[in-house]
């Protein structure tokens, strides 16, 4: 029988699922990779482990985004995740722009998205939520063309940084320097410091907004965002840029896992790496992560054999409705991985299921 999810797991965490099976008190922390649109094969996931499968739960639990991770995150720390959730879902189908956007009407539009399922109520309940943590993955831009919005000029800070990363990934750490948006009720202690380091920000009622649009501000299509309140000035972008599938050396208790919904069974670890088959995620890294990915056999199934991306608004360019109509499919399948996600966890077959990263 063909299966909807796959899962793939480091050395330590697949011991303790095979002798244990997987329940949500082993969960010491979660991941949430950039990449835009492919959130929608996770909808129902999301909606299902922020909903019930953690539901109970009273040990704080860090969620540590990037980019669309970090939105994603978002939604399930507020007050009521499923709602938030579901609100998220509706105004991301419903986003549309001109022909041809500039960056400033893709920031805008994506401001309205936010509006649509945070209010000033709910920045008040993820800052005070007691369980689920928010953490918001950024980059500030320290090579001075990469903190101008002029395209050409943006575009030629890219380059230079996409070639120095074929050699070396530390190399981003010129261009780029990581900052962590960290929930205010402890330290920034779920990440540990590696190569590049980061620098810590605690979120408030000041900054939260603008942290988690920072977090997901793509390079040239949207407007970076500028001297957030409490982090040091300069201009803030995309998360994914280092941080595109979160490989981070998580520190969590023994015995513990981190847990990664994806969307895509491989690891990539920056934004540059997506096009070097050579660049692997490091392996250590790996050890105490579980990852749950669509099987390719359910992502074939899906229209156009496929999950979203945002290539769509290209290929679907005057056709908002079928646009809409393919997404809006994709999140509705997605409820099947949430039931074979229970099925597998109720019933310990996952201790047969897993298996450990290649």
């Amino acid at each position: 029988m063909s299966r909807a999810l796959v899962f793939f797991a480091g050395k330590s965490a697949m011991q303790a699922i095979r002798k244990d099976g997987l329940h949500p008190s082993m969960v010491g922390a979660m991941a949430g990779a950039a990449g835009g649109p492919k959130w929608l094969v996770l909808y129902g996931l999301d909606r299902f482990l922020f909903g019930q499968w953690f539901s109970g739960r009273s040990e704080p639990l860090p969620l540590v985004g990037s980019s669309i991770g970090s939105w994603r995150f978002t939604a399930a720390s507020t007050a009521d995740p499923v709602s938030a959730l579901d609100r998220f879902r509706e105004a991301y189908l419903e986003q549309s722009y001109s022909a041809n956007p500039s960056p400033q009407e893709v920031t805008w539009e994506s401001l309205r998205i936010f509006s649509r399922f945070v209010n000033d109520e709910d920045i008040s309940a993820i800052l005070s939520n007691p369980v689920f943590r928010l953490n918001c993955l950024a980059v500030r831009c320290r090579f001075l063309p990469l903190q101008s919005d002029n395209k050409p000029v943006q575009v030629a800070g890219l380059g230079l940084s996409a070639f120095f990363n074929m050699f070396s990934r530390a190399s981003l750490a010129v261009f780029f320097q990581r900052t962590l948006f960290y929930h205010p009720a402890g330290r920034p202690w779920p990440v540990s410091i590696n190569g590049f380091g980061y620098r810590p920000v605690s979120l408030d009622r000041d900054n939260l907004r603008q942290a988690v649009l920072a977090s997901g501000s793509i390079p040239v299509v949207m407007s970076g965002v500028r001297d957030i309140p409490g982090a040091p000035p300069g201009v803030y972008r995309d998360g994914g840029l280092m941080d595109y599938h979160v490989n981070l050396p998580f520190s969590v208790d023994d015995g513990k896992i981190v847990l990664f919904p994806h969307y895509i069974d491989r690891v990539i670890p920056g934004w540059f790496d997506k096009k070097l088959p050579w660049r692997k995620p490091v392996a250590k890294w790996l050890d105490n992560v579980l990852m749950v990915a669509p099987s390719p056999e359910f992502v074939k199934s899906l229209p156009f054999s496929r999950i979203p991306e945002r290539g769509d608004f290209a290929f679907f360019q005057g056709r908002d409705s079928d646009r809409i109509r393919f997404w809006d499919d994709v999140a509705k399948r997605s409820l099947e991985l949430a039931c074979e996600f229970e099925s597998v966890t109720t019933s310990g077959k996952i201790a047969e299921l897993v298996t450990q990263f290649p």
